[in-house]
C-alpha cells in the first residue's frame, strides 16, 4: 500500500498552503512535485515525513495513519533529505552516514552498532560514490558531495520511501545530473520537489503539478508538460518538443508572456 496522502490540507496563520491534495506514489518510481514558488511543493513532503500534521485529511503508511506510528517505526521505513541540513560540527562523512542507523539501534552508542549497521553504512557509501571520502570532514566537501552525504545517511536507514526537498538547489549542472541519476537508479519510491522542468522530465516517472496549494495536473512527463500548462502555471512562453515514443519531452523558454512583460515595464 505504501505511503499516501489523502486530501490533505494545511494552513499557516490562517492562510491556506495546501487544499485537498492527494498523493499516492507508485512503488519503485520517482515522483516529481512541480510548481512555482509559493505553490506548496515543500509542504506535502513535510506532511509525508510526519514533520507536519495536516489540518484536514490523512497521511498513511501501509494503511495506518502516520501520526499513530512511532517516530522510530517511521524512520525505519522512510527517509527525508532536506535542502539544508549541515551543521558546523566537524563530523567525518562516515560519522554522518552512521547517524542513519540510529532508528535501528536500541540505544545511541557506538557499542550498540551491529554487523547489520556496518553493512548498511558501507552499502550507502558505495551507492553514493563516497567510499573513498569516508574519512574526510564533511565541511571540506563540495556542495554536490555534501548533498550526496545526506542521501547516503538516508540510505543507511534502509528506507523504502525517500523524500527530497529540492535536491538540486544551488548545484551546478553536472552535480544536478549526477544526483538525480543516482536517485532514479536507487529503486526506491522517491518523491522530490523540483524547480527545473527539464530535469523533472528526464528523471521522474510521474509528475504532480501544484498551483496555489492545489493539484492542477498529474501523470507522466509526456502527459503533464504541455505548453498550455506551463503558460497557465508558470506564466511563461515555452516550446515543448515531443520526442519519439518512449522518449522524454524537452522544454525551451523563448520569453515571458506579453501581458506579464508589459506589466513589468509599467504597461
Amino acid at each position: 500500500m505504501g505511503l499516501r496522502a489523502d486530501r490533505v490540507s494545511r494552513s499557516v496563520g490562517g492562510t491556506p498552503v495546501l487544499d485537498g491534495v492527494s498523493l499516492a506514489p507508485r512503488p519503485g518510481t520517482v515522483t516529481g512535485l512541480l510548481g512555482p514558488n509559493g505553490s506548496g511543493k515543500s509542504t506535502p513532503l513535510r506532511l509525508l515525513a510526519g514533520v507536519l500534521a495536516p489540518d484536514a485529511g490523512v497521511v498513511t503508511l501501509d494503511g495506518d495513519p502516520l501520526d499513530g506510528l512511532g517516530r522510530r517505526t517511521v524512520a525505519r521505513r522512510l527517509a527525508a533529505v532536506e535542502q539544508q541540513a549541515d551543521t558546523q560540527v566537524d563530523l567525518t562523512v562516515l560519522d554522518v552516514v552512521r547517524l542513519g542507523r540510529v532508528p535501528h539501534r536500541r540505544a545511541w552508542s557506538p557499542a550498540s552498532a551491529s554487523a547489520a549497521d556496518g553493512a548498511a553504512v558501507r552499502s550507502a557509501l558505495a551507492r553514493t560514490g563516497l567510499t573513498d571520502k569516508a574519512g574526510r570532514c564533511r565541511r571540506t566537501l563540495s556542495g554536490g558531495e555534501r548533498r550526496r552525504v545526506r542521501i547516503a545517511r538516508a540510505l543507511a536507514q534502509e528506507p523504502r520511501e525517500l523524500l527530497l526537498d529540492e535536491p538540486t538547489n544551488h548545484l551546478d549542472v553536472q552535480h544536478q545530473l549526477d544526483l538525480l541519476a543516482l536517485v532514479a537508479g536507487l529503486g526506491l519510491t522517491a518523491v522530490g520537489a523540483l524547480h527545473d522542468l527539464n530535469l523533472a522530465a528526464m528523471y521522474c516517472d510521474r509528475l504532480v503539478v501544484l498551483a496555489r496549494g492545489r493539484v492542477v495536473a498529474r501523470g507522466t512527463p509526456e502527459e503533464v508538460l504541455t505548453e498550455e500548462l506551463i503558460a497557465d502555471v508558470y506564466r511563461v512562453r515555452s516550446t515543448v518538443t515531443r520526442p519519439a515514443p518512449g522518449g522524454r519531452p524537452h522544454i525551451r523558454f523563448p520569453g515571458t508572456l506579453p501581458a506579464l512583460a508589459e506589466a513589468a515595464h509599467g504597461g
